[in-house]
Parts: C-alpha cells; structure tokens; sequence
C-alpha cells in the first residue's frame, strides 16, 4: 500500500470536549497536506471546516446523537437534517444502543431507515452530491449472534458504513469484528474502524481484515510513521 493510498481511508478525528478552534484550523492544515479522506468533528465546528477545506480533496464529517445513540429518533433526524444543511459531507450516526441491548430491534431498523431516508432528501432537496450515512454500532455490547442482526439493520436500512465503535466505550476497533462484519455485508455497505487505532501497524490490520476507512485521532501520527517506516 502507498501512503496516499493508506491517507484515502483515514477520517482524521477530533471529538474531544476540549476541543477549540485552534484545534480545529490545525486539524483541516493537516488533512488537506496529507489529503486524508474526511475530518470528522463535533456539528458545532462543521461550518468552520468546510471554509478551512474548500478547494481541498477532504470531505467534512460529523458525528449525530454521539456517542451513545439514545437520542430520540426525532431528535436524530433533525440533527442529522441540521448538519446536512450547515455543510457536512459525511454523517457518523451512533445506532440507539439501549434500544438494541433491549431488544427493541424493529425500533433500532425503523429508526435508521427514517433517518437515511431524511438524509438522501435533504441531500438532493440541497443540491448537494451523495451524503454518506456511517452507522456506529458499538461492537464491544454484544456477542456474535446480535452482532450478525446489527449487520443486517444496517444493510436494511440503507446506510453506506457500518463503523465499529465511537472510541469512547470501553473497547475498540478490532480486526476479528471487521472481519466479521466484512463477510455479513455486502458490497453495497462498507466498514469503518475506529476506537484505539493509533499507529500504522493498527492501521494497516484493520485495512486487511476489511476496512475500507479508519477513524483516528491519530492520523498524523499514523501517516508519519508508516512513511518512515518504507524509507528504511
């Protein structure tokens, strides 16, 4: 893999509280010099990076009812409409957890189903190009059996990612959930990983078990290392 190649799956990340507008000013310089695929941040900041990356190659993200998903489905679908709307490009959208660890899975599909269906709307209503819909699911909550019913409400619904984890539960990314969710979907639906991935080795076993993105807060860090490491 060459490094731009590896740049082209990563959404560089800031989803800190403590995150400021400095942070973000030095986020965008840093993904358009490395032409990461996205950033993704907090809806507040969106505006911002869509004037800091106009002209460059790196779409806005942002996360919706983050990080637990427990929001009401009004409530999503007006976050998600509002981010449509200010500039976000990509939608990092956490699926209602509590709902699905009690098994309220007509709940969670109908939710995500509304919620993609509202997106492609506003999208086209806005003259806007196709906006991708990544459904968060928290892998780390449950066993296989329920993770095979969570690849399926996402395919149902119509979302164009499944992402692994928000990186703010108690585990992360892991090649054997990519794996998994690789050989349950199909071609239609791609899988991000995200949660813990924080050097180019994490990086590069995550692309090879599946993953077509990676979430970090790391990007730079990962993209430094992993040049360094093919001029040895």
């Amino acid at each position: 893999m060459r490094v731009e190649e590896l740049a082209k799956t990563i959404d560089s990340t800031m989803l800190e509280p403590t995150a400021t507008v400095a942070d973000l000013e030095r986020l965008c310089r840093d993904a358009a010099e490395h032409h990461f695929a996205s950033v993704c941040v907090f809806p507040y900041f969106v505006p911002g990076a869509k004037k800091l990356l106009r002209g460059h190659d790196v779409k806005v993200g942002t996360v919706v009812s983050f990080p637990y998903g427990a929001d009401t489905q009004r409530a999503k679908i007006q976050s998600a409409e509002n981010a449509v709307a200010v500039g976000a490009d990509e939608l990092d959208v956490v699926m209602n957890i509590p709902a699905m660890l009690s098994g309220d899975f007509r709940y969670v599909r109908d939710e995500l189903s509304s919620l993609v269906r509202a997106v492609r709307m506003k999208s086209v209503n806005a003259g806007r190009g196709l906006v991708l819909v990544k459904v968060i699911v928290e892998a780390c909550y449950f066993d296989d059996k329920m993770k095979r019913l969570v690849c399926k409400i996402v395919e149902d619904s119509g979302a164009d990612f499944i992402k692994t984890s928000t990186g703010k539960g108690p585990g992360g990314a892991t090649a054997k959930d990519v794996e998994l969710f690789r050989d349950l979907l199909s071609e239609n639906v791609g899988v991000k990983a995200a949660g813990r991935i924080r050097s180019a080795d994490d990086a590069e076993v995550m692309i090879n078990a599946g993953a077509a993105r990676i979430g970090t807060s790391h990007a730079v860090e990962i993209i430094k290392s992993f040049s360094a490491d093919r001029e040895i």
